[in-house]
C-alpha cells in the first residue's frame, strides 16, 4: 500500500489559496489533519479528500 503525501505548496496550488492561509488554519485548528515529520509538514491525501467530502456536503445543505 503505498500512500500520497501532499506537501503545504502542492496543497495551496491545488487548492488555489495561499500557502500563509494553510499555516493560519494549522495554528488555529481549521483545515484537514496533517503530519509534522522531522520539522516538515505533509498533508495525506487520503485526509485532503476526506476533508473535500466533508465540506462538500456542508455547502450541499
Amino acid at each position: 500500500m503505498t500512500l500520497k503525501h501532499l506537501n503545504q505548496s502542492e496543497l495551496a496550488h491545488r487548492w488555489g489559496i495561499s500557502p500563509r492561509t494553510l499555516e493560519r488554519w494549522r495554528w488555529i485548528g481549521q483545515g484537514p489533519a496533517f503530519l509534522k515529520i522531522g520539522g516538515r509538514v505533509v498533508y495525506r491525501l487520503e485526509d485532503v479528500e476526506a476533508y473535500e467530502a466533508k465540506k462538500k456536503q456542508e455547502m450541499a445543505r
